[in-house]
C-alpha cells in the first residue's frame, strides 16, 4: 500500500497540491498572456485579468473545502487522543474555530478581487495569512502538549520552524510593503506592472518574494499533517428507519415491521 493510501493522508496532500496548483497554474498563463510581470508578481496580480483569474477563484474555492475537511480531522484525532486533557481539548476547539475563518478568508480572495474591490480583498487575505499563523501557532502548541507520550520531539520543532518562518515572512512582506506606500504612495496597492528601473522596485520585489514564501511556507505546513492522517480510518453509517422515506421513526415503532435497517460503507 503506497503512503498516500494509508488512512486519511490524501487530505493534506490534496490540500498541498490544489493549493499550490491554484498560484502557479494561473501564474504560468498571466505570464503567457503578458498580463502579469515574469519577475515574481504578488500573488493576487494573477487572480485580476481573464481567463487566469476564474481559474484562479474556481480552485481556491476547491482549497477552501479541503481545507476544512483536514482542519476537521485534525480537530477529531486530537479530541480522541486527549480526551482527559482539559487544556488542549479548549485549544483544540479554538483551532477549529480559528481555521475556519482563516478559510473564510480563502473564499473571500478567491471572489473579491484586488484590482476591483481592494479593501475587501486585502480583509480576506489578512484573514488567510495572519489568522491562519494563529492556526499555524495553536497546532504548534499542541504538538508541544501532545510529545513525548503521542509524538515525538521532531515533528513540534519542524512546526515552530514552520512557524517561525512565516511569521519572519509576513513581518518582512508588511515592512516592504509601508515602505514603498511611503515612497510612492497609496496607489501602490493596485499597480501590477513594474519597471525594474522604477523607484522602489527592490522593495517591491523583496515583498512579493516575501509573499510567495509565506504561502508555500503556511500551506507545506499541512505536510506534517500526513503520518498523523496514515492512522485514521473513516467509517460511515447508514440507518433507514423503514422500507420507505415516508415512515417517521414514531409510526414505525407502531408497527411490527418497524425494524431499523443498517448498513455501513
Amino acid at each position: 500500500m503506497w503512503w498516500f493510501q494509508q488512512g486519511l493522508s490524501f487530505l493534506p496532500s490534496a490540500l498541498v497540491i490544489l493549493s499550490s496548483a491554484a498560484c502557479v497554474f494561473p501564474y504560468v498563463i498571466g505570464v503567457l498572456l503578458h498580463h502579469v510581470d515574469p519577475l515574481v508578481p504578488y500573488i493576487s496580480d494573477i487572480g485580476t485579468t481573464p481567463p487566469e483569474r476564474s481559474l484562479f477563484g474556481i480552485m481556491l474555492c476547491f482549497t477552501s473545502l479541503l481545507s476544512i475537511a483536514t482542519m476537521y480531522v485534525r480537530y477529531k484525532q486530537v479530541s480522541a487522543l486527549n480526551p482527559e486533557e482539559p487544556k488542549i481539548l479548549r485549544l483544540n476547539k479554538a483551532g477549529l474555530v480559528i481555521g475556519m475563518v482563516s478559510c473564510f478568508g480563502i473564499c473571500i480572495v478567491a471572489n473579491f478581487q484586488k484590482n476591483i474591490v481592494y479593501v475587501i480583498h486585502a480583509f480576506g487575505a489578512s484573514l488567510t495569512f495572519g489568522i491562519g499563523i494563529i492556526y499555524i501557532l495553536v497546532q504548534t502548541i499542541i504538538s508541544y502538549k501532545m510529545q513525548p507520550q503521542i509524538h515525538g520531539k521532531d515533528i513540534f520543532w519542524i512546526r515552530f520552524t514552520m512557524l517561525l518562518w512565516c511569521i519572519i515572512s509576513l513581518v518582512t512582506m508588511a515592512i516592504c510593503t509601508l515602505i514603498l506606500i511611503r515612497l510612492i504612495g497609496s496607489d501602490y496597492l493596485t499597480r501590477q506592472r513594474w519597471n525594474p528601473q522604477e523607484k522602489g522596485c527592490t522593495f517591491h520585489i523583496i515583498a512579493t518574494v516575501s509573499e510567495w514564501s509565506l504561502f508555500f511556507t503556511f500551506v507545506s505546513f499541512f505536510l506534517t499533517f500526513i503520518r498523523d492522517f496514515q492512522k485514521i480510518s473513516l467509517h460511515v453509517e447508514i440507518r433507514l428507519f423503514g422500507p420507505n422515506l415516508y415512515h417517521t421513526q414514531e409510526q414505525l415503532l407502531e408497527d411490527d415491521q418497524g425494524t431499523p435497517i443498517t448498513g455501513s460503507i
